[in-house]
Formats: C-alpha cells, structure tokens, sequence
C-alpha cells in the first residue's frame, strides 16, 4: 500500500544538472521547435503536442508537457480566439485523461509564462504532472477563489481578496466542461490585460494554475514580478486594498 504524503516534493539535482547542461544550446535551438526529434509523445491534435517531459526532476512523479502551438513566440494572450479555445480543449482533455487513470493522488496543470514566472523556456507550453503520493491541494480554499466579482454570466470571473500568495490572483470559474471555451475566452483577455495594460505595461510574466474542485474546473491567473520576502520568509499573502481591487477589476469588465 502507497503511503500517501504531504511532505516537500523531492527534486532530482542530477536530471536538472543535465537538463541545465543543455542550456545554452537551447538558447540558440529550441526542443520544442524541433519537432521530427520529440519522443515519448502521446497524444497530437495538429500542431498541438503531449508529451513526456524529457527531465522529470520531481521524483515519485509523471511529468508531461503539453506545446501549444508551432508558433515558438505565440501565447494565450496573443493567439487567435479560434486557436486559444483549441489550445484549451486539447489541454483539459490531456489533463482529465490523467486525472481518469486514477495512477495519481493529484495531477496539476500550469503554465509559466515570461522571465518571472519560473518558465525556462519561451516556446509556449502547459505543465501536466501527476504526483504518486502528494495532495497537490492540500493547502487550498475555496475563499482562494473568491472576492470581488468581475463577470458572472456562464462563467464566473473573480478578483481574489484572500488569494494564495497576493497581490493580485484572477479566477476564471466553470462548472461544466462545455464552457471551456468561455473560460478560453476570459483567460485570453485577462492575460492580454496583464502583458499590456496592468501596472501600466510593466508586467511581462503570468502563471496559470488549473483546479478541479467542488465538482468546478477553475483557471487561477496571476501576474508575476519578484516574490514578496513575506511570503517567502512567513508565508503570509498581501493583497491590495478593496478600492483597488475593484479598480482593476472594473478595467477588466470592459474587456470582457
């Protein structure tokens, strides 16, 4: 029988030193790009790609990656309405196929964007890692997901007011995977909001984290710059003041 643990996950120094040790070709070469000589793919949707990570540094883990796109300077925010949706079904399907197994304790989905993000490489990709024995929500609320209300009509869009690590944590909510593509929809424009018009075009990185809880599937969308040392050093969360929240989140309600 599996023990099943919420300790630290275990981060495999060797695979990264060789992933690392590639680094400065793929500067000048990218993987992702080159992809007649991509392995252990398992499942394709035109230029759309997932497949197993190549260094799988988590251990007691399955790590996969999912390209988006061919396009190695696209992004969410940049793509076409038609392709961002594609881009997510693939996604959700890749996601909910690990989930399905059942071989996994929790399976997370993420995606770095931007030098801030904790990304390194740019050509666009999402993270889908199944964790044999640790609860990858296990320090999650629902109140994460709640706060000032930007959209409420198929999909609900949130501003958080108790987010996971602050300032700023927008939270785009469905309850049936047939809104995928409104839940797209919003994404697109938030992160769109993000890389040109939040903090006056000073953001250049964004993560998104994906849950499944509570019977909703949630897309968490954070804008990222260096760490506050109070969550580094004690953990505590800030978070703006309500009358900027609500600020920020009328600026998004006119693009959605």
């Amino acid at each position: 029988m599996i023990e099943h643990t919420d300790n630290p996950l275990i981060f495999n120094t060797a695979v990264n030193k060789v992933k690392y040790a590639n680094a400065g070709e793929n500067v000048q070469h990218c993987p992702f790009c080159d992809v007649k000589n991509l392995s252990g793919i398992l499942r394709t949707d035109g230029n759309k790609i997932w497949l197993k990570n190549k260094f799988s540094t988590i251990e007691k883990s399955l790590m996969t990656v999912i390209i988006e796109s061919d396009e190695h300077l696209g992004d969410i925010s940049t793509y076409s309405l038609a392709e961002n949706r594609d881009v997510f079904r693939f996604a959700f399907d890749c996601w909910d196929e690990l989930i399905s197994s059942g071989d996994y304790r929790s399976v997370l989905m993420f995606k770095n964007f931007g030098p801030h993000s904790g990304g390194t490489l740019r050509h666009p990709h999402l993270q889908v890692v199944g964790l044999e024995e640790t609860d990858g929500y296990a320090h999650i609320s629902p109140e994460n997901f709640e706060g000032v209300e930007i959209k409420k009509n198929g999909i609900n869009v949130t501003l958080s007011t108790k987010p996971m690590m602050g300032f700023v944590e927008f939270n785009v909510i469905i309850d049936d995977l047939k809104k995928v593509n409104e839940l797209a929809d919003a994404v697109h424009s938030t992160t769109h909001y993000l890389l040109n018009d939040y903090m006056n075009g000073r953001c250049d990185s964004y993560n998104l984290f994906f849950y499944h809880v509570n019977e909703r599937y949630i897309c968490k969308v954070v804008p990222r710059f260096i760490t506050s040392p109070y969550f580094i050093g004690y953990k505590l969360p800030q978070v703006n003041r309500l009358e900027t929240l609500e600020q920020i989140a009328a600026d998004l309600r006119e693009l959605l």
